[in-house]
């Protein structure tokens, strides 16, 4: 089952970029996350990157480790984790549209084994609620993103020493 949800931002590549890259204080940015711990960093990159990502699901706390599998700098990274017999793949990809900086999330489950694919019937019943929860966190990142290239044009703005400044 694959799942997708996309959105448009209103801010530059590098800045995305740097906001879906930054995994130690993604809790700082993604609302539904409580907690991340960095298991492996690798020494360059972020191909090998691992860390255990804690969230509230059905008002429990679960966490899974997750890691990097592939990256190009500005363009995507995947990731994999594995839990209850069953792959999960996730992209994230960044690509420049017309109206902005177009930031999509596709999220694959494979089931592993004759259990998992018998447990794995129903969830298509919960495509929707997974689906609003990668919009949830695409818009949180959209937010940041949005904030952040903001503030920069704020400052920017507020250095002005021309006639009527106030400084």
């Amino acid at each position: 089952m694959i799942v997708e949800a996309q959105v448009t931002i209103n801010g530059s590549k590098s800045a995305t970029w740097a906001a879906i890259t930054n995994i130690e204080n993604a809790k700082e940015i993604i609302s539904g996350i409580e907690k991340i711990e960095i298991v492996e960093k690798p020494a360059q990159g972020l191909v090998g990157l691992r860390w255990r990502e804690t969230r509230m699901l059905f008002g429990k706390p679960a966490t899974v480790e997750k890691w990097i599998t592939d990256a190009a700098e500005k363009e995507f990274y995947k990731t994999r984790a594995e839990d209850g017999g069953f792959v999960f793949l996730t992209t994230m990809r960044i690509r420049e549209s017309s109206g902005g900086i177009s930031l999509t999330s596709a999220h694959e489950t494979k089931p592993q084994g004759l259990v998992a694919r018998i447990q794995s019937l129903p969830l298509f019943l919960f495509q929707g609620v997974i689906k609003k929860a990668i919009l949830q966190d695409l818009n949180d990142i959209k937010v940041a993103v949005e904030q952040r290239s903001l503030g920069v044009a704020s400052a920017s703005l507020g250095e002005s020493h021309g006639p009527g400044s106030q400084h």
